[in-house]
């Protein structure tokens, strides 16, 4: 479960090209938009994007459940896990 947490913070520096920061630097339960890693909603679209080619799971771009999934690395790692198992 830890693994899948780094993995989704590493692939939030890679994908959002985040260069000054580590995945240290990111709380895993940390809110990822607003006062936290300050993310907005283009940064939520190609997390989104990279979210599917990575884990290969599927995002409803219509479920109202999507804001709670992106809350933090610790809501995209259990939605991933839930999402595969």
């Amino acid at each position: 479960m830890a693994d899948t947490a780094e993995e989704i913070k590493q692939m939030i520096i890679d994908e959002l090209e985040l260069e000054d920061i580590s995945t240290a630097d990111i709380a895993t339960d940390a809110p990822l938009f607003g006062d936290g890693l300050g993310l907005d909603s283009i940064d939520a679209l190609e997390l989104g994007l990279a979210l599917q080619k990575r884990f290969n799971v599927k995002i409803d771009a219509n479920s109202e459940q999507n804001k709670e999934h992106f809350r933090s690395v610790a809501s995209l790692r259990d939605f991933v896990l839930a999402q595969q198992s």
